[in-house]
C-alpha cells in the first residue's frame, strides 16, 4: 500500500521582476496616464481659449428668444442656407452656454456671419 505523508510543506514562490520587467510595467502603468494628460492639454485649453476672450465689440447682434423658440429653430431663421448645427454651435460658444436650453425673453448675441441684415 502506498502512504501519503501529511507533513509535506507547502510551496511558496517569490516572484522576481527584472530590469526589463520593471521598464515593461513602467511603461504600462505611465502609458495611460500620459494619453490622459495629453488628452486633457489638447481638449481643455481650446475650451478655455475659446470663452476667455469674448466677442469684440461690434462682431454680433442681439436677438430676444420669444416663447417656443429652441436654439435650433433660431438658428435655422438667421442663416437658412447654414447647417443648424454649426450655427447652435456658434451661438452657444458665443453666449458661453453650457446647454442649449433657452429661456423666452432672454438676449441671446449672433456672430456676425449670421446676424440679420437691418
Amino acid at each position: 500500500m502506498s502512504t501519503i505523508s501529511a507533513t509535506s510543506a507547502p510551496v511558496t514562490t517569490r516572484l522576481r521582476i527584472t530590469a526589463r520587467g520593471r521598464r515593461v510595467l513602467a511603461a504600462l502603468v505611465a502609458l495611460p496616464v500620459a494619453a490622459a494628460l495629453g488628452w486633457a492639454a489638447l481638449g481643455g485649453g481650446s475650451a478655455l481659449a475659446s470663452r476667455d476672450a469674448g466677442a469684440p465689440a461690434g462682431t454680433f447682434a442681439t436677438i430676444t428668444v420669444s416663447a417656443g423658440d429652441s436654439l435650433w429653430s433660431i438658428a435655422r431663421q438667421v442663416a437658412p442656407a447654414a447647417d443648424p448645427r454649426d450655427v447652435v454651435d456658434a451661438i452657444m460658444r458665443l453666449n458661453a452656454l453650457q446647454t442649449a436650453v433657452v429661456s423666452p425673453g432672454e438676449r441671446l448675441a449672433l456672430p456676425a456671419e449670421y446676424a440679420p441684415a437691418h
